[in-house]
């Protein structure tokens, strides 16, 4: 009875601690590998988040043909397995736990996610829930209602089997082949397909109560960088809680390089961004990995004006964020058992209870107490993740591996070194037990994993004719 009793101390005592002690052992580990040029004082990595992460050499294949692609040449000479599939995610899941700890962000991604059949999907949504992640699935889009009931309904039971989905749904007009517009003239013209996309898991909710989390991918080019602002503007309203861009790098199949592409900055997307947002997006508040790479802004919309949750601006909203830094660390808010867990963090750090009631206060008056109560709050994050030229991340990557420093006589290949020491987005290779960095992953090894994969999974051909 004493040793029982015990027990169920030791494991209440676990479940309410703010920070899982694997997660804070993980985060304290990544603080101190960072470069020290990241080490700021909004730097997420390694005090909030181990960064985000993806799966790699599931189902590279896709239906959709975009200029540019990131994915190697090879990607469409794999048949898209689901028995593959299932292997591969738990294989690296039960490796991203060891190494990153519970509670992260992982995307489901490869060539086109629906390529799954939707009990293979579900059940690879399921296995990173149980290796304690947080799933989202990347696709195009082009998609049907069907596809998303099947998924969240079991097949012979008809009880439903997720209670959530988020995907991120990537529109722009470098894509070919969607089904009703095999080719966009200008980004407008696909606003019925993303209203569409949308309004598919607004149905899922009222039909069998699954809610969702949507975000919106687009690549930005010099063809559509000027449309930027109107993708947001036009498409604020339609139910997506993210907006993500990211500007052309020069990765992947290099057949897909249809156009001339000029070198533009991150300034001029971001300020497009700022543009169709409406208002300054502070993306100094919070630092997630390496400056070049990320720029990330929280906040909200009350009626048709932007709101920032915290203003780089300002010195008090600065204050609070060092604050929550201090109060929660790598606080997981969706984690069981939050109110003790809350209850524990601020008994820890008092300070932070009459901070964030001030910027409570604040906030209100900025919103406007009227504007509030009449619109309410409508949460949009606004990210820009820059991905990086292939020619520099392979020497880089190639050091890296070797363990030498960043170059002092070729500025684009130091550059690209210290990037991917900084990186946010990893991928799990447990069999050289590695967390390889996206870009590194695109650039170097996508390549020669596909033609693994199309020996192994090869697409099937059809029988030639009589």
């Amino acid at each position: 009875m004493i040793p029982s009793l015990r027990d169920r101390w030791r494991a209440l005592e676990l479940a309410t601690r703010p920070v899982h002690p694997d997660t804070e052992a993980v985060l304290e580990q990544r603080w101190a590998q960072l470069p020290a040029h990241v080490k700021t004082e909004n730097q997420c990595l390694g005090r909030r988040t181990n960064g985000c992460e993806g799966t790699h050499g599931v189902f590279p294949r896709c239906n959709l043909a975009c200029t540019p692609c990131y994915h190697a040449k090879e990607a469409n000479r794999v048949r898209t397995d689901g028995a593959h599939t299932l292997a591969e995610v738990d294989r690296q899941m039960a490796y991203l736990r060891e190494r990153r700890g519970p509670g992260q962000y992982v995307q489901l991604i490869g060539g086109e996610v629906t390529l799954l059949e939707p009990d293979d999907h579900a059940a690879a949504l399921l296995a990173m829930r149980r290796h304690a992640r947080k799933p989202m699935s990347l696709s195009h889009g082009d998609f049907d209602y069907d596809y998303l009931e099947h998924i969240v309904l079991h097949p012979r039971t008809g009880e439903r089997r997720l209670d959530q989905l988020s995907f991120a749904g990537h529109f722009d007009s470098m894509m070919y082949g969607r089904r009703g517009i095999k080719r966009a003239r200008s980004e407008r013209e696909l606003n019925p397909y993303r209203q569409r996309f949308c309004e598919m898991f607004a149905r899922l909710e009222r039909e069998h109560g699954v809610k969702s989390y949507l975000a919106h991918n687009m690549t930005v080019t010099p063809a559509n960088i000027d449309q930027v602002a109107d993708v947001i503007g036009d498409c604020r309203d339609m139910g997506f809680r993210m907006f993500s861009f990211q500007p052309a790098a020069f990765v992947g199949n290099a057949n897909r390089w249809k156009h001339a592409y000029r070198e533009f900055s991150g300034d001029e997307v971001w300020k497009e961004i700022q543009l169709g947002a409406g208002g300054h997006l502070p993306w100094h508040a919070f630092q997630i990995g390496d400056p070049r790479c990320n720029r990330t802004a929280y906040g909200v919309y009350v009626g048709d004006r932007y709101l920032p949750l915290l203003d780089d601006r300002d010195a008090a909203d600065m204050r609070v964020r060092d604050a929550f830094f201090q109060t929660f660390g790598g606080m997981d808010f969706e984690a069981p058992h939050l109110a003790a867990r809350l209850a524990r963090a601020f008994a820890g750090h008092p300070r932070g209870l009459g901070l964030g009631a001030d910027w409570a206060r604040r906030f209100v008056a900025r919103a406007g107490p009227v504007n509030l109560v009449r619109h309410g709050a409508q949460p949009i994050t606004f990210v820009m993740h820059s991905f990086m030229d292939a020619r520099y991340v392979k020497p880089a990557w190639e050091r890296i591996k070797r363990g030498e420093a960043p170059p002092t006589d070729d500025a684009d290949v130091r550059e690209a070194q210290e990037r991917l020491l900084s990186c946010s987005y990893a991928m799990a290779h447990p069999e050289s037990d590695e967390l390889v960095p996206a870009c590194a992953q695109h650039s170097v090894l996508d390549p020669l994993e596909n033609l693994e994969l199309a020996k192994l999974l090869p697409v099937e051909q059809a029988p030639a004719p009589a």
